[in-house]
């Protein structure tokens, strides 16, 4: 039920100032850790075991037998907590906090009010954190060199209609919206956040064979992207395969107009894939890879994280009340990741063999990991990952190293990712609106059907009854009462109109979500992120404080989440 922990990549200085324990908080740019199992998160230590002793398994939507070239499969961790002994206290101390006074002095109009003023972007359009970092602050500047060297947001959040972001005078920024089915429990708006997510290839990708910018050809990397990570077909737009470069997309033999890309690669039998455009030519040279289950080398990702808006509610059968959840224009948090060096299937396996030996001659040695608040840090599979995330006023500010090395853990340590990414490899069928290119602020959750298992079983229906709850904490009572019995049982027809429309589970009522946006802002002027970031209102019941590593979680037969 816990992250695997990596090999030792470097030394790191662990500090013993924790937020909010009566010590001074460290200067941003310190690289100490006051929590030196900051990759470890909250949701490992919920309680599997209710009081009637019952087992409940939240932990197989991460811990899960994996896809090569992820050689994790961590399927055993569904059976037993598996703490180093630094870990075997939980640090996440904010799950703990009682916040309904400070809550209850928020009133509802002051959170809207700060949900709806963007922290990203001006009145005119600007991105407000790309200003202040060409003039960065001395705390926020690692090295002291007077230049912010990190990740700096550049997308305006413009989308047109495929879905592609341009800067207000029409330009294309590179960034493309990709509307997905939501990973379980965290990530759904019933939970404290709804998020986005936006991908973007490096130049060769959008360049055809003479160099110049050309949208189909970099519509199509994508596709052939999509094709590979999902392992399936993907349909296109009608592409001429000669105008592209001479591929073959289809695999029909022969160069025509083709209206999908075909996935077919395997190496050993002679079948490969190719990219298109000046792609094709960095691909013939070594200089860019292809391979499946994997992107290319300087693939980036950004995921802005944000409060929960309501309009509604809307009244759904006598007694349930749901709203239409929408993106805050304020941002929570936004996150960067990059994919700085490629790392064949082979170099894959043996990092992991080399880490499953350290975890094993060394069951209590820590991971640490290599970076800064500036550079970002490394996840060692080939990945850099930087953010911002608000201050206590509100504005964007970068993350600290131990605020980064947060996201490591879920990046780098569980089977249940694709080349340590989560929503690409869920994106929506391309076969539906759009194609799947589309931000969610274009077209919301409503209406989407519920995704299925590769087992055929309907996904969020099988997470609440392997979970008994929905959330990965156990502690979301809307989720239970409009769901279960109070025996606990599953209410079949909330299961029947959550198979039409993914919003019925997803969506939070206007009631929870301003509480939920009203504690996490609490959080947020406590700047207190390394005792835990879930919005929380009052103490969970449903997390151990104290568990030894080993301890059985009672769960009796892990299940595949894929």
């Amino acid at each position: 039920m816990i992250i695997r922990y990596g090999m030792l990549l470097c030394a790191a200085v662990v500090g013993t100032a924790v937020a909010g324990g009566g010590s001074e908080p460290l200067p941003l740019k310190a690289r100490i850790l006051s929590n030196e199992t900051a990759h470890i998160p909250a949701q490992c230590y919920t309680k599997t075991e209710d009081v009637l002793g019952g087992a409940h398994n939240p932990c197989y939507a991460c811990h899960t037998p994996s896809d090569t070239p992820n050689y994790l499969n961590d399927g055993d961790l569904q059976l037993a907590y598996d703490f180093p002994l630094p870990a075997e206290r939980n640090p996440w101390r904010n799950l703990f906090e009682d916040r309904r006074e400070a809550v209850q002095a928020i009133s509802d109009e002051e959170i809207l009010a700060y949900i709806r003023r963007s922290n990203y972007l001006d009145d005119d359009g600007n991105i407000i954190p790309a200003a202040t970092l060409a003039s960065v602050p001395p705390d926020w500047d690692y090295d002291d060199n007077g230049q912010w060297e990190g990740f700096v947001p550049d997308a305006y959040f413009r989308f047109d209609a495929e879905g592609f972001d341009r800067a207000p005078d029409g330009t294309l920024t590179g960034w493309r919206a990709f509307a997905y089915s939501p990973f379980l429990g965290s990530f759904w708006p019933t939970n404290g956040s709804t998020d986005d997510v936006l991908i973007r290839l490096p130049e060769p990708f959008r360049r055809n064979t003479d160099g110049a910018l050309d949208l189909g050809v970099y519509k199509t990397n994508l596709a052939i992207v999509e094709a590979l990570v999902r392992e399936a077909d993907v349909p296109i737009d009608p592409v001429d395969e000669i105008g592209i470069g001479g591929v073959d997309l289809d695999k029909n033999g022969s160069l025509g107009v083709a209206q999908k890309v075909v996935y077919d690669w395997a190496p050993l039998e002679g079948r490969s894939m190719w990219y298109v455009g000046q792609a094709l030519a960095e691909q013939h040279s070594g200089r860019i890879h292809l391979a499946a289950r994997l992107y290319p080398e300087g693939t980036e990702f950004l995921h802005t994280v944000r409060y929960t808006e309501t309009e509604g509610p809307v009244a759904y059968g006598e007694s349930v009340k749901i709203a239409d959840n929408r993106l805050s224009a304020r941002m929570k948090e936004v996150r960067y990741a990059r994919k700085r060096y490629w790392m064949s299937y082979a170099r894959l396996e043996s990092r992991m063999a080399g880490e499953l030996k350290e975890k094993h001659d060394f069951p209590d040695r820590i991971r640490t990991v290599r970076g800064n608040l500036e550079a970002g840090v490394s996840n060692d599979q080939g990945w850099v990952y930087a953010a911002m995330i608000e201050d206590a006023d509100g504005a964007l500010r970068p993350q600290s190293y131990e605020e980064l090395v947060f996201c490591i853990g879920c990046h780098s340590g569980i089977g249940a990712t694709t080349d340590s990414s989560f929503a690409f490899p869920r994106k929506l069928d391309a076969d539906g609106y759009r194609r799947g290119w589309y931000h969610w602020s274009q077209r919301g959750l409503r209406g989407l059907p519920e995704p299925v298992r590769r087992d055929g079983l309907p996904e969020y229906a099988f997470y609440l009854e392997t979970n008994g709850a929905g959330d990965e904490l156990r502690e979301n009572e809307e989720v239970r009462a409009r769901f279960f019995t109070a025996e606990g049982d599953l209410i079949p027809e909330r299961l029947d109109a959550l198979r039409q429309d993914i919003a019925e589970l997803l969506y939070a009522s206007p009631e929870r979500a301003l509480a939920l946006n009203k504690a996490y802002r609490v959080i947020v002027k406590e700047q207190g992120f390394v005792l835990g970031r879930d919005a929380t209102l009052a103490p969970f019941g449903n997390v151990h404080e104290v568990v030894e590593g080993g301890t059985a979680t009672g769960v009796q037969e892990a299940v595949s989440g894929l």
